[in-house]
């Protein structure tokens, strides 16, 4: 079964995330929103906003094309 574009996006958040050791509350509070909503944009349960995915490129210092594995 192929992963969905939400489920391959969050495997990247989570990729760049452990590369900063940051928790997923300190992310989630980065981004002024809960542990819980975080977790479900790492696990591609909840739709990640075009604002949010532009933070936390620039957050990662990496391209939106990169967080949506467009890069290679």
């Amino acid at each position: 079964m192929n992963k969905g574009f939400y489920e391959k996006v969050g495997e990247k958040l989570l990729e760049l995330r452990n590369e900063k050791e940051l928790s997923q509350a300190q992310v989630a509070n980065f981004l002024n929103i809960t542990q819980a909503a975080y977790n479900r944009y790492e696990k591609g349960k909840r739709l990640i906003s075009a604002e949010d995915i532009c933070r936390l490129a620039d957050f990662y210092g990496v391209s939106i094309d990169y967080i949506f594995g467009k890069e290679g």
